[in-house]
């Protein structure tokens, strides 16, 4: 496939009443909601994937058809054809700064359309979290692009500030987890309670000591979903006291 035309066509091919209907209700699109006004074409995600593999090739001004449009599963397809075109390029070459920095940049431009977890999730550890970990920029940068996600209006952006550091934390490297989670812990939203759990809990997998660490410092100001997804791989008799010590003043 050679052009966004193409692959929209591939896509309408394998629509489904029955699955948009569910992926309506799932993804939270009515009025109020987080995913409000998205359209779907009720695909299933590995047939989005077998599509975007089948595009891996297209332009980044053909992607940007992709990632425009106001159907989900067509932009899901233009992020995980991002994604992919970044990982060759590291598997290619690490030392091939500019071809990677060129996606990392059309990401951040486009971050605001992975409007809903899900786009955030598939797309930003394999992105901008392995930008991290890369020999580029000096860590000032590297704070500023984070900060600007953490900082920003969109919940979007916000969590993919959390999500990023899923790519450090495999690593054992957990400095981005601790700053980041630690400005998210007062968010309102229950996306974000449970992003910070989550990258907390793959923190404990690395570091149970970190991860106590962490909630030592912090288990009273932080949401209850948050640290019940934080601490979910714990002993039962563990989770217990966690929950027990976040309910005492």
């Amino acid at each position: 496939m050679e052009s966004a035309k193409e692959v929209v066509e591939a896509l309408q091919t394998l629509a489904s009443k029955k699955y948009e209907e569910v992926y309506i209700r799932f993804f939270k699109t009515a009025p109020g909601e987080y995913g409000e006004g998205d359209r779907f074409l009720g695909i299933r995600v590995p047939q989005v994937r077998e599509i975007a593999k089948e595009a891996q090739s297209l332009s980044l001004s053909e992607i940007q058809k992709l990632v425009n449009s106001p159907l989900h599963e067509v932009r899901e397809c233009g992020f995980f054809i991002l994604v992919l075109q970044f990982k060759k390029l590291l598997k290619k070459s690490r030392q091939n700064e500019s071809s990677l920095r060129e996606i990392l940049y059309f990401y951040l431009k486009n971050a605001r359309h992975a409007n809903n977890w899900d786009l955030v999730d598939l797309s930003v550890y394999h992105i901008i979290g392995e930008w991290l970990m890369l020999p580029f920029d000096t860590e000032e940068k590297k704070h500023e692009m984070m900060d600007h996600l953490a900082q920003s209006d969109n919940l979007w952006e916000q969590r993919m500030s959390i999500v990023a550091t899923a790519t450090p934390i495999r690593h054992s490297e957990f400095s981005w987890i601790w700053k980041y989670a630690t400005i998210q812990l007062s968010h309102s939203h229950d996306l974000m309670h449970k992003a910070v759990g989550w990258m907390l809990r793959e923190m404990g997998k690395k570091s149970p000591l970190d991860l106590v660490t962490f909630l030592e410092l912090h288990h009273q100001e932080m949401h209850r979903t948050t640290l019940r997804y934080a601490i979910e791989r714990m002993p039962e008799q563990e989770r217990k006291m966690w929950l027990n010590k976040k309910n005492e003043k």
